[in-house]
């Protein structure tokens, strides 16, 4: 099972720590990530396997809004299967 997060906010250091340290705490492991830099825009799109995660979907959502929050940053994650089902033609 794989989650895309995305990540969108003014740019400032740390970004990619703070949310990969949270990845990990989860045992969720970043199979892919791209970001980039849009003027002062910060833009994230990592491709994150929860198939081994210790943690409840839910409860890895939750705590990446907490930091987005702290952060002033929008963070969202979404389950693979949501994705694809949003994406069938």
């Amino acid at each position: 099972m794989r989650a895309i997060i995305t990540v969108t906010g003014r740019d400032t250091v740390g970004i990619l720590a703070k949310v990969t340290a949270i990845c990990a705490e989860a045992n969720v492991n970043v199979a892919d990530v791209s970001q980039t830099i849009m003027q002062d825009i910060f833009v994230m799109v990592m491709l994150a396997d929860i198939s081994k995660s210790n943690i409840e979907f839910t409860e890895l959502s939750d705590r990446l809004k907490i930091c987005g929050r702290e952060m002033a940053l929008e963070i969202h994650v979404m389950h693979e299967d949501i994705f694809n089902s949003m994406h069938r033609i």
